[in-house]
């Protein structure tokens, strides 16, 4: 039976739609609790006959701008175990299993993990104000969440290395124009046509398209299992260099970071 509330996302159900609103604005950062509670949401509504399409949107002007390292306490890194599973992976893999389409409506700033939930997502709906960043680099980490499977698989290998490697933001024009981008429409009209087009997904008979999902994506759980553990290893390293503490420093600041490679 699906909740009104999964802590900080709030869940309506109509017309065989479930809207799943992050609410933590402005920036709507994730942690450990926003994932797991997100797919808690999503095995509810796998287990809900009205529900045959998720669209995953947020409140304010950023649909997630990744984690908040300024608040060491929230950090999403897991750096007490070098080669351990970071829990926080472990609730993303749960995400990708979900047996129903998800829309993302994306509005504003999807920055490193937030890419990754938008990248989960089957389909990406977005304004030309929307912002997309893998700025792992910047901050002295390697990519997270499953990206470096999902992102070259949905735009292609050199794309995902450009952004990677960059970190650079790319609008929604030039994120549609690489095909991380599904449909481009105005800031103004974004929920109505991400609502639009879920429901033309929701109309048709729900046991062939959960059918039809599952033979595209069969392997992705599995996939991005793997790709996390090898990504979490990574970033517990790294959490511990020197790089990402000026990492994070000069990323607060909005300048380019004095990296020292230690």
């Amino acid at each position: 039976m699906l909740k009104e509330r999964y802590g900080d996302l709030a869940v309506t159900l109509r017309e065989h739609v479930v809207e799943i609103e992050i609410q933590r604005p402005p920036h709507n950062f994730f942690d450990h609790a926003l994932i797991r509670d997100l797919a808690d949401a999503l095995n509810d509504v796998d287990r809900e006959p009205d529900a045959r399409v998720v669209l995953l949107c947020a409140q304010g002007k950023a649909f997630c701008a990744g984690a908040n390292f300024a608040n060491r306490q929230a950090s999403v890194l897991d750096s007490a175990n070098p080669r351990g599973r970071n829990p926080l992976y472990e609730e993303a893999v749960r995400l990708f299993s979900c047996r129903k389409p998800v829309i993302a409506a994306v509005q504003g700033p999807a920055i490193g993990g937030g890419l990754g939930l938008a990248v989960f997502a089957d389909f990406r709906i977005a304004s030309p104000e929307a912002r997309f960043a893998a700025n792992f680099v910047k901050l002295g980490i390697h990519p997270g969440f499953g990206l470096t499977y999902t992102l070259p698989r949905l735009m292609g290998q050199q794309r995902a290395a450009e952004m990677f490697m960059t970190g650079e933001r790319i609008d929604g024009e030039t994120a549609h124009k690489w095909g991380l981008v599904d449909r481009l429409v105005p800031a103004e009209s974004l929920r109505a046509e991400a609502f639009a087009f879920a429901r033309s997904i929701a109309v048709n008979a729900p046991l062939a398209v959960q059918s039809t999902r599952l033979t595209l994506r069969r392997e992705m759980a599995a996939k991005v299992e793997e790709q996390t553990d090898r990504e979490g290893a990574e970033q517990s390293w790294l959490a511990r260099t020197e790089d990402h503490q000026e990492g994070v420093r000069s990323v607060a600041a909005r300048e380019n970071g004095n990296f020292k490679a230690r």
